[in-house]
């Protein structure tokens, strides 16, 4: 029904466009033809643009083409690779153009409140186009960023169905507040936090990371951490007056990975009964090992799972290029590999420009998006703690939910998938609506408004039948939590250009904005249902008044107030200058610390126009740029300032009382964390434009951190939060384009982006490190942030194998308690009688020497081929699953190495003896980080594009049909197979506990077939 209710509104959208579009047909001009080709030979799929209308053409298989024109007008031919070429029609009908191959820095970016071309640039801006990304199956937009852009490291933080990605452009610059980029979708600021499922990575047009100070100080206070500008699609390079379907389908497969090694069923059994023994108890398992069962409780819970998408747009505009239109629907679908775990997105997309006269223009975006996601009830890294001993059912067939090795209730993960319910619903609209004023030539004057809109509900329900419940004689819950949020943000800005003598040119922006977002949240949870009949829908059924919940807040709404400006100035088009200030005001900051501004300088100096640079072939363009300036992050949300109020109960004769007490102290002396930054680099473009190339080297020192430091107890309290912190980032990029091969036939392209970061802390507020707490087993010490090292690094004493004899235990001086022969043995760096956080050292950092992406394009007649590695060298990754799969008792799976443990007849191993745990303490320690330097085949594509002239398919101008593969090859030598994950995700603790892993959901295999289609 879903499918045929789509459908339905597909047709009539284009069924409403169609007659939108003929409804503006207007006869005129003269029909011109001819073809596009280069040196080796014609350019099929070129583009032909009439100059300043929408009005445009493309080329067939053979590089002919038709297109409309007056004889004053002036046509633009365009082609990836190729410089442009511009043609005065006059009183010519065939018009054939040779292009030549061109280079990057001929193409126009985005940038802040505008476009620049890439040669006149003094920032530093990373691109990625639709091209880079089509064929390529991604559910969302930074998935496709991962490798592509120099400087910016993502990582997958898990293989679940819509999981989103933790990225760090240019390192991370805050300890407190978030690290992740700005973005900013066609104009519209969303912000840190904004859902990236709800935008179609296929009406992107193009993504911009703005990564220096001159780039993203017109951001001001939110653009420390670097800009992700989002351009979606527009119908103004299809012209004619009709419009262009374009229908795109694929189905995907997930493989399930390859899973950590561990013990068989009989090599369990047998270290679950020698730890026993070790430790004096009785055997969990005396029979034989065919006497228990043996599941894989993996094959049970995951399986192949399918991928389902289907696109349709509509663009185009008026045969006069006064309206231009793009719209599109999306229906995307992916089951998880485990079971009860998945996501399903609707999302409409509307952009429409009108040029109403000359001087006035208007427009309007819209994306609205439905998504219900199932969030999974069983977790993958739960599966990987379960002995294949454990029955799944009672010999009655009913599920099974007792555990008798440790005597505890057993959360069966088979019946959990069944019975348990775990989904969000959510809504988002994000739009814009513009009007731009041209009064004179040059100036532009424009204003938006851009609302949002958010709406999420979720619902859990924990069944009354799950076993591990009835065993103990407790019943089901429910609970049912809503969030809504609106927002709005205003933008004004008035820009003017003019070129004065014969050397000078001047472009000035100057603009305002003005944003606001409130929040509203709501929930309610009840205990003690003894049905499944009504799931979350009734909470009324709960039975247990004493354990029911209902809470609901509405958080001091966010507002923030900017104005800004920038200059650009080049004098014989050889040298640059750009200034660029922000002043930003914002509601989460005490009066007297509310505003700051953000300046910054930046230059350029093309050494290829020079006159000692004319007479050389090797380089087409050479440019050598700077900037210096600051940026700045908000880093804490709202309320920060004030002190809190927390619940404290207190007995009064005999009877509790409610009672109050401060939960932390007020500071109205906080501010904004400031980063300043250097930026140096060189730009290339060599032998005729077959290479690009781009090197940066960067330094990055932020200032004001904002970290919880110890003040004295006569104050009521033991921290207080300040700005006190510094830290630094400096690194390298480099980007290579080149053209490797390019004739009638065969085309060779290849992409190379590498990239290091090296940050350290520089101050703690006087303090030589502060722990990070994130394992309560292990409790204070695994994290740690250390002025003079890396932010921030795993730390734990190291691991020296087993204790061999006695003797070696009683002449290390340690305290003979835990010690034991076959156990663990440690580094004891104070030489004190005890392994404590006192003998701990540096184990490594989550973040790399160096990330690197490598791509190649090559095409061969009608056929395509691509394929993309990216990966990383030299981080470590805390495996958290080590402590339960390696250190600790029997009644966990162990490592398939532990079957070559110590024992009295295998004396020499360093892997620790069954049941050691039950004497000795095991902190986190080196055996618990592993090197998570890893290469990746994130995609392999084949396409083949269908001559539909030679085939005869009428009305249809391109088709493809391509196979694709995701993830098909991983090396790395983690324990767990994929180093690429963050167990606590990318906010929050998250923010600075990157590089840990808890098995995570894994990254499948996915192998794809689709088809595109245009009309």
């Amino acid at each position: 029904m879903k499918t045929k209710k789509l459908l339905k509104i597909k047709i009539r959208v284009i069924h409403f466009t169609l007659l939108f579009a003929l409804g503006t047909l207007v006869s005129w001009g003269q029909t011109i033809t001819g073809t596009v080709s280069s040196d080796d030979g014609p350019l099929p799929g070129a583009t032909i643009i009439v100059k300043g209308t929408s009005t445009g053409a493309s080329t067939d298989f053979d590089g002919n083409f038709s297109i409309q024109a007056n004889s004053n007008q002036t046509l633009i031919f365009s082609y990836v690779g190729y410089s442009n070429k511009e043609v005065l029609v006059g009183n010519k009908t065939q018009i054939n153009v040779t292009l030549e191959q061109g280079n990057k820095l001929d193409e126009v970016v985005i940038i802040g409140y505008g476009t620049q071309r890439k040669s006149d640039l003094t920032g530093s801006v990373s691109s990625v186009s639709a091209q880079d990304i089509a064929n390529i199956p991604v559910s969302r937009v930074d998935q496709a960023l991962q490798g592509r852009a120099a400087g910016v490291q993502v990582t997958q933080t898990s293989g679940a169905p819509g999981a989103g990605t933790s990225i760090r452009v240019r390192g991370g610059n805050s300890i407190t507040g978030s690290n992740e980029p700005l973005w900013v979708i066609d104009g519209i600021i969303v912000g840190t936090n904004f859902d990236l499922n709800n935008i179609n990575s296929n009406d992107i047009k193009s993504i911009e990371v703005l990564k220096d100070a001159s780039s993203i100080a017109i951001y001001g206070s939110r653009g420390a951490n670097g800009v992700v500008l989002v351009t979606t699609k527009s119908g103004a390079n299809i012209g004619g007056g009709k419009p262009q379907v374009n229908v795109g389908v694929y189905t995907s497969m997930q493989l399930v990975p390859e899973r950590p090694k561990f013990l068989n069923q009989v090599q369990q059994i047998d270290y679950t009964n020698e730890d026993a023994r070790f430790r004096g108890v009785a055997e969990p398992f005396p029979g034989n090992p065919s006497d228990y069962p043996d599941n894989d409780f993996f094959d049970l819970l995951l399986n192949p799972s399918p991928i389902y998408n289907a696109d349709v747009s509509i663009a185009g505009s008026s045969e006069n290029g006064s309206v231009t239109y793009y719209n599109s629907l999306n229906f995307f679908s992916q089951d998880g590999l485990i079971e009860n775990s998945g996501i399903e997105k609707y999302i409409f997309r509307s952009n429409i420009d009108f040029k109403l006269n000359d001087k006035l223009k208007a427009g309007a975006r819209f994306n609205y998006s439905r998504i219900k996601q199932d969030n999974g009830v069983v977790g993958y890294g739960g599966l990987l703690g379960i002995l294949p001993t454990q029955p799944v059912y009672n010999d009655d067939g009913s599920y099974n939910g007792f555990n008798d090795v440790i005597g505890a209730p057993f959360n069966n993960p088979v019946a959990t998938a069944k019975l348990d319910t775990d989904e969000t619903y959510s809504n988002n609209l994000l739009g814009t609506i513009y009007l731009e004023y041209s009064p004179i030539e040059n100036l532009i004057i424009r204003s938006t408004f851009n609302p949002e809109i958010n709406n999420s509900k979720r619902n859990e329900f924990t069944s009354s039948q799950r076993p591990d419940l009835t065993v103990v004689g407790e019943t089901g819950n429910a609970k049912v939590s809503s969030t809504s949020s609106f927002g709005w943000n205003n933008e004004n800005t008035i820009q003017y250009s003019t070129d004065f003598g014969e050397d000078h040119s001047l472009t000035v922006l100057g603009g305002a904005s003005f944003q606001k977002v409130t929040n509203e949240t709501f929930y309610a949870q009840a205990f003690g249902i003894t049905t499944d009949a009504t799931g979350f829908n009734n909470l009324g059924l709960g039975t247990d008044p004493t354990r029911n919940v209902v809470g609901s807040a509405y958080p001091d709404p966010f507002q923030i107030e900017s104005i800004f400006g920038r200059a650009n100035y080049a004098y014989k088009d050889k040298y640059l200058l750009t200034l660029v200030g922000r002043r930003d005001g914002s509601s989460v900051f005490a009066p007297g610390n509310q505003y700051n501004f953000y300046p910054s300088i930046a230059g350029a100096w093309k050494i290829s126009e020079e006159p000692f640079m004319q007479n050389q072939n090797t380089f087409q363009n050479l440019k050598l740029r700077a900037s210096y300036g600051k940026s700045g992050n908000q880093a804490i949300g709202a309320f920060f300032t004030k002190a809190t109020l927390e619940e404290a109960n207190t007995t009064l004769n005999g009877v509790e009382q409610p009672g109050l007490t401060l939960g932390r102290p007020a500071n109205p002396d906080l501010k904004w964390e400031t980063t300043s930054s250097f930026d140096i680099a060189l730009e290339a473009s060599l032998f005729g434009g077959k290479v690009f190339t781009e090197f940066n080297y960067y330094y990055k020192k932020t200032e004001d951190l904002l970290l919880n430091v110890r003040i004295p107890r006569q104050t009521g309290f033991d921290n207080q939060l300040q700005n006190v912190g510094s830290l630094e980032n400096k690194g390298w990029e480099l980007l290579i384009n080149s053209t490797n091969i390019r004739n009638t036939n065969f085309s060779w392209n290849s992409t190379v982006t590498l990239s290091s970061n090296k940050n350290k802390v520089l101050d703690l507020g006087g303090q030589e490190f502060i722990d990070v707490v994130v394992d309560q087993i292990v409790g204070a010490g695994n994290l740690r942030l250390i002025v003079g090292e890396t932010v921030p690094v795993f730390t734990g004493v190291n691991y020296l194998g087993t204790w061999k004899s006695q003797a070696e235990i009683d002449a290390s001086g340690l305290n003979p308690g835990p010690q034991i022969v076959g156990g663990p043995k440690f580094e004891n760096r104070n030489g004190d009688n005890i392994i404590s956080n006192e003998d701990n050292v540096v184990l490594g950092s989550p973040f790399p020497d160096l990330i690197f992406g490598f791509e190649n394009n090559f095409s061969y007649k009608n056929f395509d081929f691509n394929f993309f590695f990216q990966g990383t060298v030299g981080n470590e990754v805390y495996n958290l699953r080590t402590r339960g799969n390696f250190w600790t008792r029997g009644e966990n799976p162990k490592y398939a190495e532990v079957a070559n443990r110590w024992t009295p007849e295998n004396p020499t191993s360093d892997i620790p003896r069954a049941g050691h745990d039950g004497f000795s303490n095991t902190p986190s320690n080196s055996y618990d980080v592993e090197d998570g330097s890893h290469l990746r085949l994130k995609t392999a594509t084949l396409t083949y594009n269908l001559p539909v002239d030679k085939i005869g398919l009428k009305g249809v101008k391109s088709m493809s049909i391509y196979a694709s593969g995701t993830n098909l090859l991983l090396i790395s030598n983690f324990r767990l197979i994929d180093p690429e994950t963050s167990a606590y995700g990318r906010n929050g603790l998250g923010n600075i506990a990157q590089g840990f892993s808890n098995g995570e959901y894994p990254n499948a295999k996915v192998l794809s077939l689709g088809l595109n289609v245009t009309f």
